[in-house]
């Protein structure tokens, strides 16, 4: 997609992103941090490249990404304001959070892993996307369409009303409405509500027949004690290849 940039860096950079994208699903969110200077340094070379009008065997890493960056902005103004600045300093912030966010999050009330995740997924996308946009030649809607088909995309099967959330979808079992549930949420739900937002009359017969057999099949994590669940890497890919299709 990428027109005028070698293969290997075309596939380094989607490469870096989709991997990005599943931490981020996976809730994963350091990893999907830690990936985010990977595609910085992908994105960089990339532009290096192209101001140079010469590409290297392979992408690499420059040994100061701010200087670096800031560097690009001196290249002719015949490439452009994106190449020269709008992605360097989206690059320059992207790595600040991959590099020194970490020291926020000593001591604080809320941790912000799932926050900053959030930041590097979008910065991650733009990126991406103003590439595909500047060398497929494309319009900005485009551009954006063709990054969200880099993954698979679903129907919105979970409504959330005031304060509660609600599965739209009929046909499914007590577990796959379970699963889905925890699927729409960024962190473990409590039992209680968990129960409540999928209307089980009995919470009892649910602990029982969902949660524990879930929790056996390794689908979901069910933290008896706390009353919390969570959704495992595993009852991820089960909702997203046997019931978002």
């Amino acid at each position: 997609m990428l027109s005028g940039i070698p293969s290997a860096f075309e596939q380094e950079l989607f490469r870096c992103y989709k991997e990005i994208e599943r931490n981020f699903r996976e809730r994963r969110w350091e990893p999907a941090e830690l990936n985010g200077g990977k595609l910085c340094e992908a994105s960089y070379s990339i532009l290096k490249g192209h101001v140079d009008n010469s590409f290297p065997a392979k992408p690499s890493k420059p040994k100061n990404m701010l200087e670096a960056c800031k560097a690009l902005e001196s290249a002719p103004s015949t490439f452009g304001r994106s190449i020269r600045l709008q992605i360097p300093r989206m690059l320059v912030a992207l790595y600040e959070i991959r590099n020194n966010r970490n020291v926020g999050h000593i001591g604080g009330d809320v941790d912000p892993n799932h926050m900053d995740a959030v930041c590097v997924l979008q910065m991650s996308k733009w990126i991406v996307g103003e590439f595909i946009r500047l060398f497929h030649n494309v319009s900005v809607e485009e551009a954006s369409n063709l990054v969200e088909a880099l993954t698979e995309r679903h129907i919105d099967v979970v409504w959330h009303t005031g304060s509660k959330k609600r599965i739209l979808k009929p046909g499914l079992s007590m577990i796959q409405k379970a699963l889905l549930m925890l699927y729409s949420e960024a962190e473990p739900m409590s039992e209680a509500t968990l129960v409540d937002y999928i209307e089980h009359s009995n919470p009892s017969v649910f602990r029982r027949d969902v949660l524990r057999k879930a929790h056996r099949e390794k689908l979901l994590e069910y933290d008896a004690v706390n009353k919390t669940v969570e959704i495992s890497p595993l009852g991820i890919k089960l909702v997203e290849e046997g019931i978002l299709i």
